[in-house]
């Protein structure tokens, strides 16, 4: 991690403008459900506010789309975040203008306020140089601590860190060390273990890292498009029929890097997308006529623990199966829980993994669980993050 840190500057006395990623799920009632990242956040705000700090967080909240929306305000957050710190924290009424630039100018050293959530203004993701300078003009540093949206080129992510000094927060130094360290010098053998719906959506995951594993597991609906391109029936799975042969090459070239590209040798069909829908296990080349598949099988889950056990660095990106339907959540599951039996060092990428082993209360047990789904997996393509890209190196 060649970027500096908030403990790399002085911050006695300054007003520090912190990107957090504070986008958390809310229930009904507006209560926060999980506060995971809230949590992760802690020890920046709390190193910044005991070394004399002015912190002015900011974060978006769902999708707005630009415009103000009721259930969207940040104010379960700042009260959650207060109860965790056990300090108040000020919610204010916007990011930027006249009343805003009033109550950061007038916090003392220690305080910690909360600006409202940033995709109110359009002008947010739309990267604008003035609402970008105007986010600039309440602080005198900014700290980027939201690796979760660190692959996201938006006006508190990039365009600010043209009008301060930027560094990275506790939790970004976290995760792109975790991560860099899995990618480029892992304890072995480095096992990574793909999932999703789509291929599309990790082709650029999968070449990269048959350049650096030792071993991929395939997983969740991606699995369909594989099979179907090694001529098995796949039923009503999911397919991507455009990309099959897109899947045989990647395959082709596995076997040319002789790296295992391990498919379920079953899996679990159903006839059709419902938790109380029929179900049986299959063969993974023999998927009835109108079943789809939706997990891996009880023998793919036995052979992946075999494989997960002997590794020295596992990686996970993407689910086994439609996980939030309780009976087909056990690939999934196995899969999880052959990582925390392991003895290897374990990293979640964020995204439905993360919610996956959250579910199963083992998130605890792993060795790192990435606070950002998108993020983390650009960064494992080998792609550079433009809100990482601006900070100051070392």
């Amino acid at each position: 991690m060649n970027k500096k840190t908030v403990g790399d500057v002085p911050v006695r006395g300054k007003r520090v403008f912190v990107r957090v990623d504070f986008n958390v799920p809310l229930d009904e009632e507006r209560r926060v459900t999980d506060d995971r990242r809230i949590t992760e956040s802690l020890r920046t705000i709390t190193f910044l506010r005991t070394r004399g700090a002015r912190v002015i967080l900011a974060s978006h909240l769902g999708r707005p789309g630009g415009t103000v929306k009721a259930s969207l305000r940040m104010d379960p957050v700042a009260e959650r975040l207060g109860e965790l710190l056990g300090v108040p924290v000020r919610k204010l009424d916007d990011c930027i203008g006249a009343d805003v630039e009033r109550a950061t100018a007038e916090m003392a050293d220690g305080d910690v306020v909360l600006l409202e959530n940033l995709r109110f203004h359009p002008e947010e993701e739309a990267n604008d140089p003035e609402f970008a300078r105007r986010l600039a003009a309440l602080a005198d540093l900014y700290v980027n601590d939201a690796f979760g949206t660190a692959h996201r080129a938006h006006a508190s992510t990039v365009g600010i860190a043209a009008y301060l000094p930027a560094v990275a927060g506790f939790l970004m130094e976290k995760e792109l060390t975790y991560l860099s360290r899995a990618l480029e010098e892992p304890t072995r053998p480095f096992v990574a273990i793909l999932g999703g719906k789509k291929v599309s959506d990790k082709i650029g995951v999968i070449r990269n890292l048959l350049s650096k594993a030792d071993a991929l597991l395939i997983g969740g609906a991606m699995t369909y498009t594989f099979l179907r391109a090694q001529g098995y029936p796949v039923g009503t799975s999911l397919l991507e029929a455009d990309k099959l042969d897109l899947a045989t090459s990647l395959m082709a070239e596995a076997a040319e890097r002789r790296v295992p590209f391990h498919l379920p040798e079953d899996v679990v069909v159903a006839d059709r997308f419902a938790d109380d829908a029929a179900q049986r296990t299959v063969a993974a080349d023999a998927i009835p006529e109108g079943w789809m598949g939706m997990d891996i099988g009880p023998a793919a889950a036995d052979a992946y623990r075999e494989v997960i056990l002997g590794a020295g660095t596992v990686m996970w990106n993407g689910p086994m199966g439609v996980f939030e339907f309780p009976r087909f959540a056990e690939g999934t599951r196995a899969v999880a829980q052959a990582m925390v039996d392991s003895t290897a060092v374990t990293i979640v990428g964020g995204g439905d993994s993360a919610a996956a082993v959250e579910q199963f209360g083992l998130a605890d047990r792993m060795t790192h669980i990435s606070t950002g789904g998108g993020a983390s997996l650009e960064f494992m393509e080998g792609r550079e993050l433009p809100g990482v890209a601006v900070l100051a190196d070392r």
